[in-house]
């Protein structure tokens, strides 16, 4: 398909003088609108005004100006029909062989604070999306061009074939050009559904593939990883790989429990996780410190973990990694020195996290299931320790305190059943996944491997029965902190009473199934 004719209608007009240049000197006739032909002709470009054309002027402040037959039949007209091309000729109608045209950032404009609703709408693209679909519809014979960053590879493709497009690049096109019109479709739809409310009737989603993955969660599964279009941030945004094989699907899984988790922390932190559970997580006053601290929770089960941390690592940190066998690291950065001895490891996978935005906030939580999908609020909202209440007579000391917020943040990121066993702001020993929350806690303690004298218990649930409890009590643990609000309470409180220990109610649960 041989271009000779252009119609070049953008807002975001990067890179747009050189790709207008390019056609004119490919001897393509350019037709374009008010500013996108104003920046064009201040740069010496020849072109046509669309009105020239159309033989009618741009109204209603810029809403009308290309949805004209002279147009929109230069464009949907087939080549390969003699009628279609005897209709536009007998109106004098010229084919248009590309359309160049991006849309108005009505995502852009919707996410901003203190927009009003006037200024959204009129950000709504009409004309735009039409030449667009109209192009890609009709793509055997028309060039659809809605992104700058196939200018240049469009340019020498012309150049080498004396001024044509292959199939393959006009269908790569149209693809192109449809998924951008149903994202921006969707962005609209779902602006206006949030006037019914946080879970309206019809929630609309869209993804971008980010990367190919080896396979699934098995190896005769088939796998990719895919962004949702339209969010602050993603798993691997501003995430740069600095050494190590491709990222595997279960990799990834891990990493999103791992960061998840660390984020939870400000003081210097630690997280390994395994199979999506936490096998060691620490806090201390240096990255070393609390790699110690997290590995001394089960140095078994983090062989081949995934690892994330909160600081730059150092070379002490560095030095302890390299001991261990390690899937994934990530942190927001390296001293050169460490990353020089990690990358002594061929296998560990170097992930730097330079992402400094924050979620979009009201974020939700989603799971698929069979035929649909489970939508959520995401489980972060802030629990204080004033809103939490010391129910035994034994009130907490300012140390357990802290212990319990500890453990309670890193229960919220265990699988249900969760028994979360911590003292100086590390775990001991971590129960998962378990059908009974005795089982969980015997789990727990077994982990350990440690006296347990002074330790703490973090439940995402209630305790129904004070079996469990009185496990606790008799491996050490002196404080414990869950929910509430079983039948089982009393005699919950009575246990530990009798043995002197403390526990909090916190009102809230965290399962995580």
């Amino acid at each position: 398909m041989k271009v000779k004719r252009a119609l070049i209608s953008v807002f975001d007009k990067t890179d747009l003088e050189s790709f207008a240049k390019g056609l004119t000197d490919l001897g393509v006739q350019l037709i374009s609108t008010g500013g996108t032909a104003r920046l064009l002709k201040d740069s010496g470009i020849p072109v046509t005004l669309v009105e020239e054309v159309t033989g009618f002027p741009e109204m209603l402040d810029g809403r009308v100006k290309t949805m004209h037959p002279r147009l929109m039949g230069g464009i949907l007209a087939r080549r390969d029909v003699p009628e279609h091309m005897d209709t536009i000729a007998e109106h004098e109608i010229e084919p248009i062989d590309m359309v160049v045209c991006n849309l108005y950032p009505f995502e852009e404009m919707a996410g901003r604070r203190g927009m009003t609703d006037d200024v959204i709408i009129e950000n709504i693209d009409i004309g735009g999306p039409t030449l667009i679909r109209a192009a890609a519809k009709n793509h055997t014979g028309v060039a659809v061009v809605t992104d700058h960053a196939d200018y240049e590879a469009l340019l020498a493709e012309l150049r080498a074939s004396g001024g044509g497009l292959s199939h393959e690049t006009l269908r790569r096109l149209a693809a192109k050009a449809f998924q951008r019109t149903a994202r921006y479709d969707f962005a609209i739809a779902n602006w206006f559904s949030e006037a019914e409310g946080d879970f309206p009737r019809h929630m609309l989603r869209g993804y971008e593939k980010v990367m190919d993955l080896k396979y699934g969660e098995n190896p005769h599964q088939r796998a990719a990883y895919y962004a949702e279009v339209g969010l602050r941030q993603h798993l691997l945004s501003q995430v740069e790989q600095l050494h190590g094989r491709q990222l595997g699907f279960n990799n990834l899984y891990d990493l999103h429990a791992a960061r998840a988790l660390c984020d939870e922390f400000s003081l210097p932190c630690v997280t390994i996780v395994k199979h999506n559970n936490p096998c060691g997580c620490a806090l201390a006053q240096n990255l070393a410190t609390a790699y110690d601290k997290a590995l001394a929770c089960d140095p078994v089960s983090t062989f081949g973990s995934v690892i994330a941390v909160n600081r730059t690592v150092d070379v002490p940190t560095a030095e302890r990694l390299s001991e261990l066998f390690v899937e994934v690291l990530i942190a927001p950065g390296y001293e050169p020195a460490a990353l020089e001895i990690l990358t002594g490891k061929p296998d560990i996978r170097i992930l730097e996290n330079r992402e400094r935005r924050q979620a979009n906030p009201g974020e939700f939580d989603s799971k698929r299931v069979l035929g649909g999908i489970l939508i959520q609020d995401e489980d972060n909202d802030p629990e204080e320790r004033d809103d939490m209440t010391a129910v035994t007579k034994r009130h907490p000391t300012e140390k357990e305190w802290g212990d319990l917020l500890f453990s309670l943040r890193v229960a919220k990121h265990v699988k249900s059943n969760a028994i979360v066993i911590a003292r100086d702001l590390a775990t001991l020993g971590v129960g998962a996944g378990q059908v009974s929350r005795v089982d969980s806690m015997r789990v727990a303690a077994e982990k350990a491997r440690v006296d347990l004298g002074g330790a703490v218990v973090g439940s995402d649930g209630f305790f129904p029965f004070p079996d469990a409890l009185e496990l606790a009590v008799e491996a050490g643990v002196t404080a414990f902190i869950q929910p509430g609000g079983s039948k089982g309470d009393a005699d919950a409180i009575e246990t530990c009473d009798k043995a002197g220990a403390a526990m909090v109610f916190t009102g809230r649960r965290h399962f995580l199934h």
